[in-house]
């Protein structure tokens, strides 16, 4: 398997320079040159399958060129340590809990299978590998925890200043180590565009191997596609099935949309709060980014989603098989908030900010009538929006104790303005430093 730019398909790279690089030298996207198709057989035995070997039979051939067969098996089950439960919220609606990892966030599956892959690689780079990732939220805490003391390796977060939860900070800026945090004085696209200037900049670029651990990385995409094969297999459903994703930087989309082509019948919606530019690119035909606007679903804070180039990859550019495959939904916070009270009042069941938007989506869709079964990605742990949920519902949330631990620790951030000298001449001299 090869993987291409999605700005210039002609020029292909293996697996292994894909994930070192992360983003294309021409600024595109690595896409899997070949789409594999799935069998029948193996689509409707996948409630008998656990989800380690799910997840062999998904990524093989994506993973083959350089990590195959027993060592993928081995990687699978070290980076797949925790449950992924399906969990009803109504007769015909469910909850696909994604943080029950070690930092409560669905980019645990991501993150854990990207350090693992990367680690193996990074003893054939004489300068060290750069992890430079920017996050709205989890990603940020999920990368630095899965990288954690992972040897050859050197990790630098970008996070707007005010931006996250106290407890999404708390998660990124105590561990030290190889970890280091950056608060930029900006929202997230500033953090975004500054990781995508250093990528294309050839003076970073030729004295440190940089790769980003964003969705926009391969082997930080491709693992997400397994939870969605997992939940169809604990499913067991006679309707349809239509997974409702809350929908920001849309990895987490375009991970579902992949395994759609590769066999799995399931329908698609993206919830979004108020940055829309998706759900207005579908009306309107035109894709139109925008300053990010702060919501109370904050991870989804993004104004310049990078992962429609992919979307656009998949669909052939035509903007009307997108708008006939993938509808889309925009959630205030107003919506929001009704919506976690409704839900906690008639099911007693807690959603956090984001698993909120996607089940407003998935309501104003209408999807989920006459026997159909709707599933929503609740994408973090309620108690990393504490103060929101408590806000919102007027009951209190107990911390996990993960969370209590991480939030009695001192944190370490390095000021900066979103400015790419300032970047550019800090990276230089962490290199120097190591």
């Amino acid at each position: 398997m090869r993987y291409y730019s999605t700005s210039n398909n002609a020029q292909k790279v293996s697996f292994r320079d894909a994930v070192i690089r992360g983003l294309a030298h021409d600024g595109g996207l690595y896409m899997p040159e070949v789409i594999p198709t799935l069998e029948d057989n193996f689509i409707r035995k996948l409630g008998s399958l656990s989800i380690h070997e799910i997840a062999y039979e998904v990524l093989k051939e994506y993973f083959k060129e350089n990590i195959e067969g027993s060592e993928l098996k081995a990687l699978i089950r070290d980076a797949l340590n925790f449950d992924i439960p399906l969990v009803p919220i109504t007769e015909n609606s469910y909850a696909l809990e994604l943080f029950h990892g070690p930092t409560l966030s669905f980019k645990d599956v991501g993150a854990r299978f990207m350090a693992r892959t990367l680690s193996r690689f990074a003893g054939s780079e004489d300068k060290g590998i750069y992890v430079l990732t920017a996050t709205s939220g989890d990603t940020g805490s999920a990368v630095a925890h899965g990288f954690l003391g992972v040897d050859g390796i050197h990790v630098v977060i970008l996070y707007p200043k005010n931006g996250v939860s106290e407890i999404q900070e708390k998660q990124m800026t105590t561990l030290g180590k190889n970890i280091t945090a950056v608060e930029v004085n900006g929202t997230f696209d500033d953090c975004q565009a500054l990781v995508k200037k250093a990528f294309s900049d050839p003076g970073l670029t030729k004295e440190l191997a940089l790769t980003s651990a964003n969705s926009i990385n391969i082997a930080r995409l491709l693992p997400q596609m397994i939870y969605y094969f997992h939940a169809f297999a604990q499913s067991k459903a006679k309707g349809e099935i239509t997974f409702c994703v809350p929908s920001g930087n849309f990895g987490n989309l375009t991970a579902g949309l992949l395994a759609k082509k590769m066999g799995l019948p399931v329908n698609f919606i993206a919830g979004t709060n108020i940055n829309d530019v998706f759900p207005k690119y579908l009306v309107e035909g035109e894709f139109a980014p925008h300053a990010s606007k702060r919501t109370i679903s904050n991870a989804m804070d993004v104004g310049n989603p990078s992962n429609f180039q992919r979307i656009q990859d998949l669909y052939g550019h035509s903007l009307e098989k997108i708008r006939k495959d993938i509808p889309a939904y925009s959630v205030t916070d107003a919506e929001t908030k009704e919506i976690m009270k409704t839900v906690w009042k008639e099911n007693k069941y807690m959603l956090d900010p984001h698993g909120a938007v996607a089940y407003a989506a998935l309501q104003k869709s209408g999807k989920i009538r006459n026997g159909n079964r709707g599933i929503i990605l609740e994408t973090a742990h309620p108690a990393k929006f504490r103060e929101v949920v408590e806000n919102t519902l007027e009951i209190p949330v107990r911390l996990p104790e993960s969370l209590t631990a991480c939030m009695k620790k001192e944190k370490s951030a390095i000021g900066m303005n979103a400015d790419f000298n300032s970047l550019k001449d800090f990276l230089l001299g962490q290199k120097q430093l190591s």
